[in-house]
């Protein structure tokens, strides 16, 4: 699977746990550890934890994918598993509007799932 398909089933799966504000960035023009991040928002860290779950099963399960490392899954305000290509991160509402990912890498291209499944 390319770096991108694999960003946009992390995003596919994110969404079918009804994570909302899915996007991915384009990491490859400013960062050299990864290629794309795929940000989310979970409800609440109940939610952001369930999130994080299911994108961690299925890609186990179907892709036999693991996750080089990850972070925040015990407090499940902000998690972020990085998938060596792709990083996913799921963020509470909170913790999304305190880091502002969007806009700390607001120069690069920015893909939402939305716009990718329309």
């Amino acid at each position: 699977m390319s770096p991108i398909d694999q960003a946009r089933r992390i995003a596919a799966l994110a969404q079918g746990k009804l994570a909302r504000d899915v996007v991915i960035l384009d990491m490859r023009p400013v960062c050299t550890y990864t290629d794309f991040f795929v940000v989310c928002t979970g409800g609440n860290p109940r939610q952001t934890k369930a999130i994080w779950d299911e994108v961690h099963a299925r890609l186990k399960t179907e892709n036999g994918m693991l996750p080089r490392s990850t972070e925040g899954a015990t407090e499940s305000t902000w998690i972020v598993g990085d998938y060596v290509d792709v990083v996913l991160h799921v963020f509470t509402p909170e913790a999304r509007a305190f880091y502002r990912r969007e806009e700390l890498w607001d120069d690069v291209p920015h893909e939402s799932l939305e716009a990718a499944t329309a």
